[in-house]
């Protein structure tokens, strides 16, 4: 009986030696601290101007501990795996003549680091995807909140410590757009939790809603109005498509209550101080910098005959050497980046997602309720890529591996349920071969 597994005779349950016993309450414990280092993971995406981040202190402990507790990475994510290792293989090759230059070389890594932590995201939500996916989106929205704040804060100056741009709230990003896009995923939980009745506290979601979309407002990235509003009608489409009549009728009310509440405090907001001056300015299609032959469309549009002739494209962070400014558009930064493998993967990238995300929205399955809150922000993303640089967005990467991770655990559980359907049908063919009498025979 020393640290064996034994049987005491037939018929009885094996019996395990003490120090197999202990092993199971110590990886509970190891888990447990898993999970609070992949709360800080998370949590920690929106501290932005901080160099290094807390998200990067937190990042590397939280996958090391993963994956020696041994997630896996399932074969499903294999049709976005490649042509996201591809995309970061053209930015190598188109690195290769500057490796001499310091910053397209750390900016080069930087892209190679989110490659990796999104393939860790994948394997982490395929998983136990139920469990992984809420905990890791309640720890989301408490960044949201955190960031939120920190936005609100920054644009009344309430402290000299958080950023702005141009009048318009940042917090702790650097940037608004950033800002405001991050929030977004923040808002439709909440939502999708007051339209099914499955928030706890809805008077407090409903709460945190205004609180976040507010920061949103007073970032003032159109990309970000646009993303919350179309992100908002994907979500409330997705949901009372796939709800009973009586979800459906909670769901009418509340989007009249929503849009009641959402003009009141629209109206309030634009009463104090510069926010409608601010917000008439903003509320453009264009700006200045956009239009004309040097402007923002106008160096995209001038970059396309010239990238179609490079196969390695610019090389990373040179288009802005030979327009003045960024690309301001993930496809075109693609091919200007990566050259035609960087930017056809790029495109790879996001149709498969696309595809994928919209069947796991509308293909009934255990994990369609949570795809229909990640997956509607992430669509939102790739047409904010039409518009500005995202390919360096840590949260898109967290909801590219949320999206994947459902993905697999929706296979994953497809083929669990196939042989249960075999026999179902077997079932029902044999049951006209049977004779009324053996049909009667009581089982």
């Amino acid at each position: 009986m020393s640290g064996r597994l034994v049987t005491a005779g037939p018929g009885l349950a094996p019996s395990l030696d003490p120090e197999a016993g202990r092993s199971i309450p110590f990886r509970r414990l190891v888990e447990a601290c898993a999970y609070g280092l992949f709360g800080l993971f998370i949590f920690f995406t929106c501290f932005t101007f901080l160099r290094p981040s807390p998200y990067d202190f937190a990042a590397i402990p939280a996958m090391l501990v993963w994956l020696a507790l041994g997630i896996r990475l399932h074969k499903a994510a294999i049709v976005f795996l490649a042509p996201l290792i591809l995309y970061h293989l053209g930015l190598i090759s188109g690195l290769l003549p500057y490796l001499d230059e310091p910053e397209p070389t750390l900016w080069t890594f930087q892209s190679i680091y989110l490659m990796v932590t999104c393939i860790f995201f994948v394997m982490f939500f395929s998983d136990d995807a139920e469990r992984r996916f809420d905990f890791g989106v309640k720890a989301y929205v408490a960044s949201c909140i955190f960031a939120a704040g920190a936005g609100i804060l920054s644009y009344f100056q309430a402290t000299g410590i958080l950023f702005t741009m141009d009048g318009r709230a940042a917090g702790v990003f650097e940037d608004p757009n950033v800002l405001g896009s991050f929030l977004v995923l923040g808002v439709l939980f909440l939502l999708r939790g007051l339209l099914t009745g499955e928030s706890r506290h809805p008077i407090v979601s409903g709460a945190m809603i205004l609180f976040i979309a507010t920061a949103i407002f007073l970032s003032f990235s159109r990309g970000s109005w646009g993303a919350l509003a179309a992100g908002t009608l994907l979500t409330v489409a997705f949901t009372f498509r796939s709800s009973v009549a009586r979800i459906r009728r909670r769901i009418a009310i509340l989007a009249a209550v929503g849009l009641f509440f959402g003009a009141g405090a629209l109206a309030g907001l634009l009463s104090v101080g510069t926010v409608a001056e601010t917000f008439v300015d903003r509320f453009t299609l264009t700006k200045d910098y956009d239009e004309g032959v040097t402007g923002r469309f106008g160096n995209q549009m001038r970059s396309i005959p010239l990238l179609a002739e490079r196969p390695l494209g610019f090389g990373p962070l040179r288009f802005r050497l030979r327009f003045g400014l960024e690309p301001h558009n993930s496809y075109i930064g693609g091919f200007a980046n990566g050259g035609w493998l960087g930017g056809f993967a790029f495109i790879g990238m996001v149709l498969v997602t696309a595809f994928v995300g919209l069947r796991l929205c509308l293909v009934p399955s255990p994990y369609r309720g949570r795809a229909q809150v990640v997956v509607p922000a992430v669509l939102m993303f790739f047409l904010q890529a039409l518009q500005i640089d995202i390919d360096h967005w840590r949260h898109v990467y967290i909801m590219l591996g949320m999206v994947w991770g459902l993905e697999c655990a929706r296979v994953r559980w497809m083929a669990q349920q196939a042989p249960a359907a075999a026999g179902r049908m077997r079932a029902r063919r044999m049951v006209p071969a049977l004779t009324p009498a053996a049909r009667a025979v009581p089982a």
